[in-house]
């Protein structure tokens, strides 16, 4: 008997499969949480923002292929901090995450974190934290929200909550006082929610915080960090980044 023979398309898949590991590419999977024109997902289930089409841009030129999932903030740390995802979109580069993940070496958007008060019963807010003391403060599970809060963190009275929308609603309710957040992400859930001539942001500032792209620490892809960090360089140099940051309407790090 003859033996059976392999349908064209069978040979096709393997010599595909053959050549991406003889170019070296990779099936990377990306997470995430909602991040407002970062990366959030659309009514029909894409995943899109600044930050996806960075990283699909990055990809591309790798000859990488790459996969989105969004998760609950801690979860997506956790994937990539134990390496069961590959990289990890929009973190705040803090000395203590840069223990845990391999950041780019340049930031691709800037945030503004504020406190929002309900209008007319804002507590007093000069930037000293002493005078918040005993004030009940909604905060983001797994936020960071830049040095001098993290050093005042301690001696607030802080309440966690794990979506931007409870803590929106904790606050005009009167469960909080004041609710820790970033503009870019607040702005249109509040809108979304009706909120948004109720809640006033104050100044000044919290401070200013960075988004970064960061690997998970695998050995095996500290070769992969090292390309992406050289193209994502290229792209920053040649005002890439800034054009892609522009249809968003996302704030970008001034280049020095």
């Amino acid at each position: 008997m003859e033996p059976r023979r392999r349908p064209w398309r069978f040979w096709k898949f393997v010599g595909l499969l053959l050549a991406a590991r003889w170019c070296g590419a990779a099936e990377l999977l990306a997470v995430g949480t909602e991040f407002s024109k970062v990366f959030e997902q659309s009514t029909d289930g894409e995943v899109r923002g600044l930050g996806v089409d960075i990283v699909n841009t990055l990809a591309a030129r790798a000859g990488d292929t790459v996969r989105f999932q969004i998760f609950p903030w801690p979860r997506a740390q956790a994937m990539v901090r134990e390496g069961r995802a590959d990289l990890l979109v929009g973190p705040y580069n803090t000395p203590e995450r840069r223990f845990q993940f391999a950041f780019l070496d340049q930031p691709f958007y800037r945030d503004r974190m504020v406190f929002f008060a309900r209008r007319g019963a804002a507590p007093p807010w000069q930037g000293d934290y002493g005078a918040l003391k005993g004030r009940r403060i909604a905060v983001l599970r797994g936020w960071r929200y830049g040095a001098s809060f993290e050093q005042a963190r301690a001696a607030l009275n802080l309440d966690d909550v794990g979506q931007l929308e409870n803590g929106a609603g904790m606050l005009a309710r009167g469960r909080v006082e004041l609710l820790a957040a970033n503009e870019r992400n607040a702005r249109p859930i509040l809108e979304a929610l009706h909120l948004d001539a109720a809640l006033v942001a104050l100044e000044p500032p919290i401070g200013i915080q960075d988004g970064y792209l960061a690997f998970s620490n695998r050995p095996q892809l500290e070769s992969t960090w090292l390309k992406y960090n050289r193209l994502f360089n290229q792209m920053v140099q040649s005002g890439e980044l800034a054009k892609l940051a522009a249809k968003y309407g996302v704030t970008i790090p001034a280049r020095p």
